[in-house]
């Protein structure tokens, strides 16, 4: 076994081997592993003691800053409240000043009573109950052993545990599912008592005692889910419900939120009342002896049931499934079932799960009925992209200020309550919002929080940013506002406008800056007000940032001057002179015409870039943060140039995106070989390649060798969420000319069909 150990965080402390209720499809007392029958029935002094122990020495040696102590049986009320006071008192005294402890209970709720609750509260254990419907369906298994129902004592202690004063201790209700249960019955009776959490458990089951199927059906379990998923979903989702939470999480992405679905490495252990360590309870369901490691408390530390093998097979993520499943584009949110449910004696737990079709059509059922709710309309909406980037600009900001924690000097206090008042007026925010767009604000943002959180001093940040970024905001709304600001090297640069000299080189301090009537007003301190006019050529005091205007369209501005702009993997290129402005212009003229004709749809939305800044060398390219900036060297050749833009906007694109969404999780996995090179890449790479390949195919038809057999490739990946198959269908689209592109190439339509033949 390979890969770091994984401590243990989660702790099931058998308290009571016995049970007063004859469950006939629990996995202790009816499944293949028997030995309960030679377990005290309550837990010792000594267990405990030494449990307490290992689980502060655990803790200290990993660092942890809490763990979970779950308290189980059998039924554990029949420890009795002395016995668990015992527990919850050593457990506490052990771990002060270690960890947090999180306490809890899982029981059928048959003996809870205000004793055992007040308990609780005095220990702040929480408390999770076992019911699994309404009165038909929890009789169907939950009977005492002459048959009597359970069910009203249960609703009793429920009722109980909602009492004011118990309601902060409720955990939810746990509830294993039988098909032949009505579905929706089942989920009102469990919504209706309005817990905090409802558990779904599939049945305990192997490839050797496979599950009951009533009508035969593969998916039986699946169709059953699904059925309470709609009434769930229809009703307004009125109670969280885990299982739905865990797929709905991976499928956007997220981590599998429950031990029975996802990759996520096993961080649990059990303590048998003799002390015995032991892996989860459910592989009792597998073989006698499944979960026994051969420890115990009295002479092993928990590290050394961690590096246990049976332990460290569930700690492997996707190395730990089948062959089978590593291939199947939903392991990421079924993680190949419940360990347990893999087992078969002839080959072990190398297998799908048991549930296997199952849990395929479950993911696959709740991803077609939430994808269009889901979805980011950033993926598909150049505008909602806008804005989200935008949101995430603000967001930085925000943080930023947090991090200061009044750390920043005056000019940023002042700054920041200036900007308040630009949001009072509509033109103020407006102005505001597009210079904090400008894309090296990002990069600023990005760069300063880091050294921040590096422990750099804020004295030695670029913090006046936000100040210039305010008065350049003030100055485009044409508001009259007095903005106090640093100045480097005699110079004060205003982002999307430009950069005043109002002092002599080498120079630095803080000004008083305003505008009247589109004149700077410049105050600096022992000095006289000095007037400088903004305009479009550079001047003795002001250099503007220059706008380039393709025909017929805006296009974006020529920012070489941004102080922030060195963002790019070559160096940005020193302030151009106006001859050379003028050749970017003509030459940024000729390519965009030539996109307009030929990708109309791309040429509109590559609006969205607002900034050029020249390089010194390499391809066009975006930065490194901040969506609308691209970095480009001036060509000759219009086509080259056109390309060259089209293929860093595709890149920026794709950049931004991930920024807000996650449009694939696990990202290197697997590993992917893409049509057009021999070496595998990781998925975020494919996507990329494809991205840009496809982009530029509509413009280069020689790009689109290959693509759709990409698109192939990333349909079938495991990697994708709901967002990332968003995209796949919008390249299937586009590609295909029907999402308003048109395949043109210099006038000429190549059907893709000849397109995709071709090498690139």
């Amino acid at each position: 076994m390979t890969g770091p150990l994984v401590p243990f965080r989660e702790f099931v402390l058998k308290v009571h081997s016995r049970c007063d209720l004859a469950c006939d499809h629990c996995y202790v007392y009816e499944h293949a592993d028997q030995s309960w029958r030679t377990r005290p029935r309550t837990i010792s002094d000594e267990a405990i003691s030494w449990t307490s122990r290992r689980l502060a020495e655990h803790a200290a040696t990993h660092a942890l800053p809490s763990l979970t102590v779950i308290l189980h049986g059998g039924e554990p009320l029949l420890a009795g409240p002395a016995r668990l006071r015992r527990v919850c008192e050593e457990l506490g005294s052990a771990l002060d000043g270690i960890a947090e402890l999180d306490l809890r209970i899982h029981t059928n709720g048959v003996q809870l009573s205000p004793r055992y609750l007040d308990l609780f509260d005095e220990f702040g254990v929480r408390v999770g109950i076992s019911l699994d419907g309404d009165r038909a369906a929890n009789d169907r298994h939950r009977r005492f052993a002459d048959g009597r129902t359970s069910h009203p004592l249960v609703l009793r202690a429920v009722d109980l545990l909602h009492q004011e004063r118990y309601r902060h201790l409720d955990l939810g209700l746990l509830c294993t599912v039988d098909v032949r249960n009505d579905p929706v019955a089942v989920h009102d009776a469990l919504a209706g008592l309005k817990p905090p959490l409802v558990d779904f458990l599939l049945p305990h089951a192997t490839w050797d005692e496979p599950p009951p199927r009533p009508e035969g059906s593969a998916t039986a379990y699946a169709d059953w889910l699904l059925a309470v998923f709609d009434r769930w979903t229809e009703q307004g989702r009125p109670v969280p419900v885990r299982l739905f939470s865990s797929v709905l999480s991976t499928l956007g992405g997220g981590p599998g939120l429950t031990e029975s679905l996802g990759l996520a490495p096993t961080d649990l252990v059990v303590i048998e009342t003799d002390g015995q360590l032991e892996q989860v309870d459910s592989l009792k369901s597998a073989y006698e002896g499944a979960a026994s490691t051969g420890f115990d408390v009295f002479r092993n530390s928990f590290d050394e049931v961690a590096a246990h093998p049976g332990v460290r097979a569930r700690q492997l993520g996707l190395a730990g499934v089948s062959g089978t499943c590593r291939r199947c584009p939903v392991v990421r949110s079924c993680g190949g079932g419940l360990y347990t449910h893999r087992y078969r004696a002839a080959d072990g737990f190398d297998n799908p799960s048991v549930y296997c079709e199952d849990l395929a059509a479950l993911v696959r059922g709740i991803e077609d009925r939430t994808a269009a709710a889901t979805e980011s309309p950033a993926v598909r909406a150049p505008s909602e992209l806008a804005a989200a980037q935008q949101d995430l600009t603000r967001t930085l900001l925000a943080a930023l200020h947090h991090e200061l924690g009044g750390r920043g000097s005056e000019v940023w206090d002042a700054s920041w309550r200036l900007a308040g008042e630009l949001e009072g007026s509509a033109g103020g925010a407006r102005a505001l919002d597009a210079v904090l767009a400008h894309p090296y604000t990002r990069t600023w943002l990005l760069d300063t929080l880091r050294a921040l959180r590096d422990g750099r001093d804020p004295a030695g940040l670029p913090t006046e940013r936000l100040a210039v970024s305010v008065a350049a905001a003030a100055v485009r709304a044409g508001l009259d506002l007095s903005v106090p600001v640093t100045y480097r090297d005699g110079r004060v640069y205003l982002p999307t406008l430009g950069e005043a000299r109002i002092a002599g080189p080498g120079e630095e301090g803080t000004a008083v800056v305003r505008t009247a009537g589109g004149v700077l007003l410049v105050r600096r301190e022992g000095a006289a007000d000095l007037r400088v006019v903004p305009g479009p050529a550079d001047g003795p005091r002001w250099r503007p940032v220059r706008a380039l205007r393709p025909a017929p369209a805006a296009g974006p501005v020529l920012d070489d001057l941004d102080p922030h702009r060195d963002c790019f993997g070559t160096a940005a290129a020193e302030r151009l002179g106006p001859a050379e402005a003028d050749a970017w212009a003509r030459g940024l003229a000729d390519a965009w015409a030539l996109l307009e004709d030929a990708v109309p749809v791309q040429a509109a939305e590559a609006a969205a870039i607002t900034t050029l800044t020249p390089l010194a060398s390499g391809p066009a390219g975006p930065g490194r943060h901040g969506y609308g900036g691209l970095g480009a060297v001036l060509t000759a050749d219009a086509r080259e140039l056109a390309l060259g833009l089209l293929s860093g906007f595709r890149r920026a694109k794709l950049k931004a995106l991930t920024e807000v969404t996650d449009l694939y999780a696990s990202d290197g996995a697997w590993r992917h070989r893409a049509p057009w090179q021999d070496e595998s890449v990781p998925f975020s790479r494919l996507l990329s390649e494809t991205f840009e390949r496809a982009g530029l195919g509509l413009f280069e038809p020689r790009f689109l060798a290959g693509v759709p057999e990409a698109l192939d490739m990333i349909e079938k990946a495991a990697e994708p969420t709901v967002d990332g198959k968003q995209l796949l269908a919008l390249l299937r689209k586009e590609i295909s000319g029907t999402h308003g592109t048109t395949g043109r190439n210099g006038g000429k339509t190549v059907p893709i069909s000849r397109a995709t033949r071709r090498t690139s």
